[in-house]
């Protein structure tokens, strides 16, 4: 074997040691020839960066600066506007059990809708902005429905604060409810002042569930006679175009307060062998009999007719119960054609419901009647006093004299 083929063998591994490296070489300075790009300028940078942020800065301050002044009322012009927070616009009702056992209502409204109808009557300008500010402050449980007087100096909060009853800007009126009054004129009366329509109002009255008042009946739906006798006698402050169950509340809360809470008649109502619908049936009756200072001794003729067969039979034979059940005036005819419970000229005893409103003094009448034995009276029509009577002879006689004055 040749020794300078076995030393070339020998070398073979330096020698592919040192191509390998200066092939690496070769291979890098190529790739950093091609990696090789023209630097930017620093400077232009800084203020290609300066420029941009300007801008956006410029922009956001813009429409930052725009949505302030639509939420704090700034730079408007003045404009009033009679707004109305609409039923429709109720999202949800809930309510809720608090720990003492009350029960506590809270009505939901659609905020997007208030916004929108803002936004219509110049009063805000960027809804979604209004939408998300009431998001945040939980304004859809804090308005009311209603008519309320706001105007463009209103901020957000103050425009919220505005839709609400207790914020004092709410179209209110005084409405005085006479004694006597039925439901029926009381819707009236009621609607008449703008509180709701009849149709609403009738609606609440026969079907709505008043569950914080025991003495309601609540069973049976769907007549206004459920309310009679209830709906406290007095001059309230009505919200205009508030929900109308709200103005039955205030009447039945007040009747709860005076009538049925009052420490001196509850006293009463418990030494009487009548119940609390009986008794206010009574009073009824006697509101609507006189309107003088005889309430005692009316409501002495009902008790004697009821107790005692006497002269009448049981018989009450009172007229105001027979227009009641007619809604209108009455005829000859109807004392004996009209069939209704409420033809106490046909049907013993009381009728099913009061036939109106009580004041509390014919109610203080029906638990402290006069004790006489009066069984009849009639109205003169000089002294525009009732004329009493123990007998149906005695009767005849009043009623002819009465009958002579009213011809003369």
């Amino acid at each position: 074997m040749n020794n300078d083929n076995i030393d070339d063998r020998y070398h073979t591994t330096s020698w592919d040691g040192r191509q390998v490296q200066r092939a690496a070489g070769h291979s890098a300075g190529q790739s950093r020839k091609k990696k090789k790009k023209r630097r930017t300028n620093p400077l232009l940078a800084i203020v290609l960066w300066l420029a941009i942020v300007a801008a956006s800065s410029a922009i956001c301050a813009g429409v930052g600066w725009m949505l302030a002044n639509d939420f704090a009322a700034l730079n408007k012009p003045y404009k009033e506007v009679d707004f109305e927070v609409k039923e429709e616009w109720v999202a949800s009702v809930e309510e809720e059990t608090k720990e003492n056992g009350e029960k506590k209502e809270t009505t939901y409204y659609d905020m997007s809708q208030v916004a929108k109808a803002l936004e219509k009557e110049g009063l805000i300008e960027y809804s979604w902005f209004f939408r998300l500010f009431c998001a945040f402050t939980h304004a859809d449980a804090k308005i009311t429905q209603g008519k309320f007087a706001l105007n463009t100096n209103m901020d957000y909060m103050a425009l919220i604060r505005g839709m609400r009853m207790r914020g004092g800007t709410a179209e209110t009126v005084d409405v005085a409810i006479p004694e006597g009054y039925t439901v029926s004129q009381i819707i009236e009366l009621l609607a008449e002042n703008g509180v709701g329509s009849e149709e609403d109002l009738a609606e609440i009255a026969e079907n709505y569930v008043f569950e914080d008042y025991e003495f309601v009946d609540n069973e049976n739906l769907g007549s206004l006679s459920r309310l009679e006798g209830y709906l406290f006698p007095d001059t309230y402050n009505f919200y205009v175009g508030a929900r109308p169950e709200l103005a039955f509340n205030a009447m039945l809360s007040n009747f709860k307060t005076k009538v049925y809470n009052n420490e001196d008649l509850t006293e009463l109502f418990g030494e009487s062998e009548y119940s609390l619908p009986e008794i206010i049936t009574i009073a009824s009756l006697v509101e609507r009999e006189t309107d003088g200072g005889d309430r005692d001794k009316i409501a002495s003729v009902i008790y004697n007719r009821l107790e005692n067969d006497g002269e009448t039979n049981r018989l009450l034979q009172i007229d105001a119960a027979l227009v009641y059940a007619a809604s209108r005036p009455i005829t000859q005819e109807d004392y004996t054609s009209l069939d209704s419970p409420y033809n106490l000229y046909q049907h013993t005893g009381l009728p099913p419901t009061p036939i109106a409103n009580p004041g509390i003094a014919a109610i203080r009448a029906a638990l402290m009647p006069a004790d006489t034995d009066y069984y009849y009276y009639v109205l003169d029509p000089e002294s525009k006093q009732h004329v009493f009577s123990e007998t149906l002879a005695q009767h005849n006689k009043a009623v002819a004299e009465a009958a002579a004055k009213a011809e003369n």
